[in-house]
């Protein structure tokens, strides 16, 4: 007997930003559950362009004014919110009133308000809500947070994440990540990752932070960070240091337990991750060249709606990780005092 074939979830991209071009679009080109059906823009220009590219109908197109349709149409089932950080809850929750599975970037929200909004609309809607942490769909990050469970190395006794890159020179453009109003922030843009790793190499959710920002470039750097340190305080007494920023490159994460230790260096690029453990196992890729990190993600994501199985990412993953933002940025303002981490 031959197995009914799957049918694939139709994705609209909200949002053709330079992630979305690069990576998302060409990962849908490489899923087996789900693929690119639809289109959310504010350019026609740009609309039109992406629809010759991959063969898009004039009726899968939205612009963001006339979104609300998207429900009239039955070959999108996700939209996948891929705009700056401080339109993720507006648009999350337009797709969720009109009855659509909502897939969104990292950081998933403004604060944790915006996030609890976002699971509070999708759950009114009876929509799946995941978040795009695409490294929890890596085997790598999979192996740390198994050893945190596990300890086969013993109790984790140190930690330290960072994540960041030297991006911005000279006088700042038109970049969204440079407006503190629109998300621009070291804490949004990579902070999460060095947060969720923490949290995912602990097996632990943190109890408090204290964190300081430092603008070593004010003239490009204007009214936000450029490095955010934080330590993360755990129930059983470690720390783990975080470093972010988008003035210096960084991309390490490191365990150091009671009889040995593991590092993944680089942890969180496209591809190309890798670590190392004191008793000498190498710890490399198995998913392949980008985007193959993102199409795993979105498979995974969509099996889940398929098979009604959890996501790995839901948004009370992200909700966590807000969570620990709010309490940073009150620390960083209060001049890195101790602040309680509020939990659910």
């Amino acid at each position: 007997m031959v197995a009914a074939v799957q049918r694939k979830l139709g994705v609209a991209l909200v949002g053709l930003s330079g992630y979305a071009r690069g990576l998302l679009a060409p990962a849908l080109q490489l899923t087996q559950h789900c693929k690119l059906a639809g289109l959310v823009s504010g350019s026609r220009e740009k609309a039109a362009a992406w629809q010759r590219e991959y063969a898009i109908p004039d009726r899968n197109v939205y612009t963001y004014d006339d979104f609300e349709r998207i429900a009239e149409n039955d070959d999108i089932d996700v939209a996948y919110i891929v705009l700056p950080t401080s339109l993720h809850a507006e648009y999350a929750i337009r797709a969720a009133k009109a009855g659509k599975h909502v897939w969104c970037e990292k950081p998933m929200a403004m604060d944790s308000a915006e996030a609890q909004s976002m699971i509070d609309a999708c759950n009114a809607n009876k929509v799946r809500l995941s978040i795009g942490y695409r490294l929890l769909h890596d085997p790598l990050m999979q192996q740390v947070a198994a050893w945190a469970r596990e300890q086969p190395y013993g109790k984790p006794l140190r930690l330290s994440a960072e994540a960041g890159y030297d991006g911005f020179h000279g006088v700042p453009g038109d970049d969204w990540r440079l407006d503190p109003a629109r998300g621009g922030n070291p804490l949004y843009d990579m902070g999460v990752y060095a947060i969720n790793a923490a949290r995912h190499a602990s097996g632990m959710e943190p109890v408090a932070v204290s964190a300081r920002a430092e603008v070593a470039r004010p003239e490009v750097f204007r009214g936000m960070e450029e490095t955010m340190r934080l330590a993360l305080e755990f129930p059983d007494g470690l720390v783990a240091h975080c470093v972010t920023s988008v003035g210096e490159a960084m991309n390490r994460l490191r365990v150091e337990c009671e009889r040995g230790w593991y590092e993944l260096s680089p942890y969180q690029f496209y591809d190309s991750n890798r670590g190392i453990t004191s008793d000498g196992i190498v710890l490399d890729a198995t998913l392949g060249a980008k985007p193959r990190m993102q199409a795993q993600q979105m498979d995974d994501d969509a099996l889940a709606i398929l098979g009604g199985a959890p996501s790995l990412a839901p948004g009370e993953e992200g909700l966590r990780d807000m969570r620990v933002i709010d309490a940073a940025f009150a620390s960083a303002k209060a001049g890195g005092a101790r602040v309680e981490i509020t939990r659910g």
